[in-house]
């Protein structure tokens, strides 16, 4: 199947949808509640579900205590598998950080315990 991503600037899709073809939600309807609660805002902004995603977008989500801040990188509307949903977005530079402070490994430093 195939699984077009769109990359460039005019392309959009509601963020709520955005969300689950991105995996970070297992269903639209999960999304769409994190979206109403709060948990997931736009360029700093609280928003609706239906509002549209760019690329060039600035998502912030709050999963399982922690915080993600996220660039839009592509738009597709179908939900396809994880490799294809990791292209649509890219971490920022805090995020690359506390990932590595979690995970030692994927940073390059030793851990503490070492």
């Amino acid at each position: 199947m195939q699984y077009p991503v769109q990359n460039d600037l005019h392309a959009r899709l509601r963020l709520d949808k955005w969300l689950w073809a991105a995996r970070f939600f297992k269903t639209r309807s999960l999304a769409t509640d994190a979206v109403n609660k709060g948990r997931a805002t736009l360029n700093g902004a609280a928003v609706k579900p239906a509002r549209d995603v760019r690329v060039g977008d600035q998502v912030r989500i709050e999963l399982d205590g922690l915080a993600w801040e996220i660039e839009v990188l592509g738009i597709c509307e179908v939900r396809g598998p994880a490799s294809i949903a990791q292209t649509l977005y890219r971490p920022t530079k805090r995020d690359r950080r506390e990932i590595g402070r979690l995970n030692p490994k994927i940073s390059g430093r030793s851990s503490p315990e070492d």
